[in-house]
């Protein structure tokens, strides 16, 4: 084999290693969806956030007019996912409301697509559908939220502090992580699930 050859040969090894290496690291820093329950140890007790459904204040104007029109477009999809997945119908029109305010083009500034707001590694392991469409941001965000309510033994407020902090966040501080747009987000959905059930 003459010099060339040995040294295309080479580059070619190199490159394939390179590539190798990368993509075991790129596997590796992905967030895998797991398919089966897993109960997260959470300590059970006083926490130095804790919402009270009771004290919200629903007397706010949330849905205008242009509102309502978008939520009645989407409510027979949130049903079919909600019955689907035994998830309180009431609880997915809170989170989507937050989230985006019914807008299915929403994109937030950290990437977040869509009427559930759900990050583009997250919805890759939920769904390879077009997370832009309704139908599948969806149903997807429903599956998603029911596989955290399932992690953390139907805990809602853990649950909305994880869909909207992380799971990782949850653990790290043992409850709602002490971000102050999280409890805000964890609040707001709380205020607008109480609307939701009493409408």
């Amino acid at each position: 084999m003459d010099s060339d050859s040995m040294l295309i040969n080479s580059a070619g090894s190199i490159t394939c290693g390179i590539f190798s290496i990368i993509m075991v690291l790129f596997l590796i820093g992905l967030p895998a969806y797991d398919h089966q329950e897993q109960h997260l140890a959470i300590v059970k007790g006083p926490r130095p956030y804790k919402t009270d459904i009771t004290e919200t204040d629903i007397s706010k104007p949330y849905l205008n007019y242009s509102i309502k029109k978008r939520e009645s477009l989407f409510a027979p999809i949130i049903t079919q996912a909600a019955d689907k997945n035994n998830v309180d119908p009431a609880l997915i029109k809170a989170i989507i409301m937050a989230e985006s305010a019914y807008d299915p083009t929403a994109i937030s500034k950290k990437g977040a697509i869509g009427l559930m707001q759900l990050m583009p590694h997250t919805a890759a392991s939920l769904s390879p559908e077009d997370m832009c469409d309704p139908v599948h941001n969806i149903n997807a965000g429903v599956r998603y939220l029911k596989t955290l309510l399932n992690k953390f033994d139907g805990d809602l407020e853990l649950t909305l502090a994880a869909y909207n902090a992380g799971i990782s966040k949850v653990r790290k501080y043992n409850g709602v992580p002490p971000y102050e747009t999280t409890r805000y987000y964890v609040k707001t959905v709380f205020e607008y699930y109480r609307y939701y059930r009493e409408v």
